[in-house]
């Protein structure tokens, strides 16, 4: 969902990737269907493993408060942990929720570039 908003709301100020440690086979239903429900597709994502050659390209490196800090790549790096629930098995109520905390944070990111 960040990666959506990023990409849609920075315009040309950046370009943002998702990855994880423990990446899913695919994109939450409830997040695919959340986002498009605000006119953001991003039914065609596919989760990524964070590797530290991915690391490698990234200028700022965010973490939603997934609690693998042990086994996180970019552990070495500076991060900024939004300490987000993850909306795995959450019903959609509670998907809209995580998905308008990060809308307001991916906001003032792109405010501040």
């Amino acid at each position: 969902m960040a990666k959506g908003f990023f990409n849609a709301l920075a315009k040309n100020k950046g370009n943002a990737d998702s990855a994880g440690t423990q990446p899913s086979a695919y994109v939450n239903p409830n997040a695919v269907e959340v986002m498009r429900e605000i006119g953001i597709d991003i039914s065609r994502e596919k989760p990524n493993l964070l590797t530290l050659e991915l690391v490698d390209k990234f200028d700022r490196v965010i973490t939603m408060g997934c609690g693998v800090e042990d086994s996180c790549p970019a552990s070495f790096l500076p991060t900024e942990d939004w300490n987000l629930d993850d909306p795995a098995d959450k019903p959609k109520e509670e998907v809209r929720r995580i998905r308008d905390q990060i809308k307001a944070k991916i906001e003032n990111m792109v405010k501040e570039l």
